[in-house]
């Protein structure tokens, strides 16, 4: 269960780590205002929030990756711990988004289906 877990984990991280791409290196990119559906116009005037928001995305992913290494370094349980807040945050953030505009929800769904299950797994390893 644990290693299912992180691989599920991992993948959330990479999930992240391409919104953070998205929101901060390419928010005024065309394939960013499809994917967001903004107007040149409008990725120009919240380019600063999106910078910021594209961090938050990738601080979760960073918290997954060190949770990997400190379970491949032998630290089961430090490792799991920030397997779980990095997972934990990004299924948060997707039912924040969801709660917040009913229109986004395929995309909460793609932020949050595989760090949800990852969750379940890690947690069962605990369990077991």
């Amino acid at each position: 269960m644990l290693v299912a877990g992180s691989v599920l984990a991992a993948l959330g991280a990479l999930v992240h780590v391409y919104i953070f791409w998205l929101e901060s290196i390419g928010w005024r990119s065309a394939r960013a205002r499809r994917i967001f559906g903004t107007t040149e116009e409008e990725a120009r005037i919240t380019a600063p929030l999106a910078l910021n928001q594209g961090f938050y995305n990738l601080f979760l992913a960073v918290d997954v990756i060190v949770g990997i290494l400190l379970v491949a370094a032998g630290g089961t349980a430090a490792g799991i711990t920030a397997l779980l807040i990095g997972t934990g945050s990004m299924v948060a953030a997707g039912l924040v988004l969801i709660v917040s505009d009913r229109s986004k929800a395929r995309a909460a769904v793609v932020q949050a289906i595989v760090p949800l299950v990852a969750v379940v797994l890690l947690v069962l390893s605990v369990l077991r």
